[in-house]
């Protein structure tokens, strides 16, 4: 895996966005990074029922640019003098997925910050829009920032899931980079639906036993292999677990006090819709703390 050396923070200028950038901040100090501001301007035509002219739309998002680009210009100097780094900040006007999405292919960054607010509110509207549809479009990483702590302690306790499929490996690397001194605790939630099935398919108690058996075995030998102390350091450990993934990661990561969960993101269509319908999509909406999405 490539070193980070470009990271993309998402702003709004809310409380719930500094928080994500200044994460972005710290990580990018952390590793060097240059760090990219980027806020997007709703355009006029995309609200319902918007009968507006063109030359007015044009105007109001020319002039909307303006404000913001003083906005973001102004946040970027207090990053570059609070951090040390180097930053660049730049306006879009479009769909904010979108232009985020795109904007970070553009500058090869590596990952990509991103806040969210109170469980009931903002996060249901990220989650429906902004930040699902960014999951789904996005080759970069996702960090979706949820601790409200504004001095963004050091990540000390991860959680990272696996399922062996395909980009598997790259998550332990990954949740590495992005926190360097944190105990990674691999975990693997063993499915219980796929027994339960083969349970009302017919198969008695011994051959289920036997399956879950080494089914265990081979999943305790797979996780050996990606979390192992050559690769990540000393501060790593392997869970495995039974029951519903979404649910039994993030209940385990409350039980843990982890502040960060991490999660692989495949690009294969029928596994993305799988992950983000599903698996990756209900941890980060039920998640009390930050979650990363590695690709």
């Amino acid at each position: 895996m490539q070193a980070i050396s470009h990271i993309v923070a998402g702003t709004d200028f809310s409380a719930e966005a500094d928080l994500a950038v200044h994460r972005a901040a710290s990580i990018s100090k952390a590793l060097g990074a240059k760090l990219h501001l980027i806020h997007v301007v709703h355009p006029l035509d995309l609200y319902a029922g918007s009968e507006l002219s063109f030359s007015f739309q044009t105007h109001y998002q020319q002039a909307q640019q303006e404000i913001v680009k003083t906005q973001i210009d102004t946040l970027a100097f207090k990053l570059r003098e609070q951090f040390n780094i180097a930053v660049e900040a730049a306006t879009r006007i479009g769909r904010a997925h979108t232009e985020v999405s795109n904007y970070a292919e553009q500058v090869h960054a590596g990952l990509i910050v991103a806040g969210a607010q109170g469980q009931h509110t903002l996060v249901e509207k990220l989650l429906g829009s902004t930040s699902a549809r960014l999951m789904a479009v996005s080759k970069s990483a996702i960090l979706i920032v949820k601790n409200k702590d504004i001095t963004t302690p050091p990540y000390r306790h991860v959680i990272a899931a696996v399922n062996f499929l395909a980009g598997a490996e790259n998550v332990p690397t990954m949740t590495r980079k992005i926190a360097p001194d944190a105990h990674i605790e691999g975990l693997l939630i063993f499915d219980t639906n796929q027994e339960a099935h083969m349970y009302k398919a017919g198969m008695n108690e011994t051959l289920l036993q036997q399956y879950r058996t080494q089914a265990l075995a081979d999943a305790d030998r797979k996780l050996s292999a990606i979390f192992n102390e050559q690769a990540l350091g000393k501060k790593v450990s392997r869970t495995i677990l039974s029951g519903y993934p979404s649910q039994s990661i993030c209940s385990h990561a409350e039980v843990q006090h982890a502040d960060l969960i991490a999660l692989g993101k495949n690009e294969k269509s029928g596994l993305e819709n799988w992950l983000l319908g599903s698996v990756s999509k209900g941890v980060t909406y039920a998640a009390e703390c930050d979650v990363l999405l590695a690709n």
